[in-house]
């Protein structure tokens, strides 16, 4: 009952400290009311999470000056969004770990359809989020996790080579000079640098196959004496133990010694799908690795000891032994996922499972931060504004996490409820419904006489808690965030 009582009587106060603990980052007392309306405007529920909706609902009694408040603080304003992310982390972290340590660094990327293409980053590329090529934008994240909540605390915008070389557009859109073309995979091994040399706790590099098939990826993580599971596709060459490439040739004397690993003809590398499919049945598990909505997730596994072979030829050592797990579902006509893992050959089958499922939560992450706090809403073409608006929705994600883990996940679900500024008068928020709207019966070709029916005229007010700050004890407007 006690914590009940904290999930539902203090939620505004201890937002109210979050958004204080926040305003130190931004270097300028000028900024704190614009970020501490911004980060509102994202929790409020709404269709659109852009500047001016999120004017109109902040401060509808003055929606032109909020529009331009706002605009300016996350378009314009010289602050950091590095600095932002560290405040965010000193204060969710901890929470986090009071449920778990930190078990995991997840290597993602999302995507932000665009309909234009003047917007900074924006390319004809993949879009997971449509599942084909399309106008998009692509920003690569760093997110730690446990089993109980996860965060992003990187996030960075993949500029594509027709942008990164083209410098009238370059400089239209803002972006730093010092930023050039890389690669996804060459900006997640400088987040991952980064993250290294923080203070954060470490945890075990998860990826899917996007990110984990590629070899300078692993190569990266290794180099960063960090441990891994990192999923890669069918196509990927290994050897089983025991096998593997020649060493290099024997100095004849004469031209240069050359260092490079040779081909062994007996015993060639082999597909990641054709040594699965060598298996015998008895080698795959059942092994359940969490509960899910209505009941536990369970597949089959098996794992085995092997050698990476990609572009070995080139290579003057033999790669390290390291974990291959393969998932391969019954009824399924092949295995469908794969992971390489550098960690202990110790560790069970179940623990390794466990991890390499871990990486679900960076799309509940990105689901959330898209859904419900706007992350893909930003109207604005520059490169500060697009990482100013990424900073602060996770900084708003963070309030969110911070609070779900203050309780087991046994204890009473999580939904923060903040109250919407109250409407003075006849005063209504830009697009919502006209309360007392009638209907035009004069222009309905039906004649009918039945009231106005839509969707918002009869939508329910949800009840919220009282406002402790900054606004109206009188307001009966109210609603909830998830």
């Amino acid at each position: 009952m006690k914590r009940e009582t904290r999930s539902t009587t203090n939620i505004e106060q201890r937002f109210s400290e979050y958004l204080e603990h926040l305003s130190s980052s931004l270097g300028h007392a000028d900024r704190v009311e614009p970020f501490k309306a911004y980060s509102l405007g994202l929790l409020l529920p709404g269709e659109r999470k852009s500047i001016e909706p999120m004017a109109a609902r902040v401060a509808p009694a003055r929606v032109s000056a909020a529009h331009q408040s706002l605009h300016h603080f996350v378009a314009e304003a010289n602050w950091s969004e590095e600095a932002l992310l560290r405040s965010v982390q000193s204060y969710v972290v901890p929470a986090m770990e009071s449920q778990e340590p930190i078990l995991a660094w997840i290597v993602d990327d999302t995507c932000i359809p665009k309909k234009g293409v003047h917007s900074v980053g924006v390319a004809r590329q993949y879009c997971g989020q449509l599942g084909k090529q399309d106008n998009c934008q692509v920003a690569v994240s760093m997110s730690i996790a446990n089993h109980h909540a996860s965060l992003p605390v990187s996030y960075r915008l993949f500029l594509p080579k027709s942008w990164a070389r083209d410098k009238e557009r370059r400089k239209r859109a803002g972006a730093p000079q010092e930023v050039s073309f890389q690669t996804k995979t060459e900006i997640a091994l400088d987040e991952l640098h980064a993250l290294k040399e923080s203070d954060l706790p470490v945890g075990v590099v998860l990826s899917d196959s996007g990110y984990g098939n590629d070899s300078e990826l692993r190569q990266g993580v290794r180099d960063l004496e960090l441990s891994y599971v990192l999923g890669i596709q069918k196509t990927t060459h290994v050897w089983p133990r025991g096998e593997g490439p020649l060493p290099p040739p024997p100095y004849s004397g004469k031209r240069r010694r050359s260092k490079r690993l040779r081909p062994n003809p007996d015993q060639p590398s082999v597909s990641v799908l054709d040594l699965a499919r060598r298996l015998d049945e008895s080698a795959y598990q059942i092994v359940t690795w969490r509960e899910g909505t209505n009941e536990a997730l369970c597949s089959r596994f098996a794992r085995l000891r092997v050698r990476e072979a990609h572009r070995y030829h080139l290579k003057t050592e033999l790669p390290p032994d390291e974990w291959l797990l393969i998932e391969w579902p019954q009824g399924e006509k092949e295995p469908t996922k794969y992971w390489l893992s550098n960690l202990a050959e110790a560790i069970s089958l179940k623990d390794l499972v466990d991890l390499a499922k871990l990486r679900f939560k960076v799309d509940r992450d990105y689901q959330e931060l898209k859904q419900e706090l706007g992350l893909g809403h930003f109207e604005g073409r520059g490169w500060r504004g697009f990482h100013h608006h990424g900073a602060l929705c996770i900084a708003a994600y963070g309030f969110l996490v911070a609070e779900r883990s203050a309780f087991p996940p046994s204890g009473p679900g999580q939904k923060p409820k903040l109250r919407s500024p109250a409407v003075s008068g006849r005063l209504r928020v830009r697009g919502a419904a006209d309360p007392n709207r009638k209907a035009h019966t004069a222009l309905d070709k039906n004649n009918s006489k039945a009231n106005h029916c839509g969707a918002r005229a009869h939508s329910l007010p949800v009840p919220v808690l009282p406002s402790t700050k900054w606004f109206s004890k009188n307001n009966a407007t109210r609603f909830m965030t998830q």
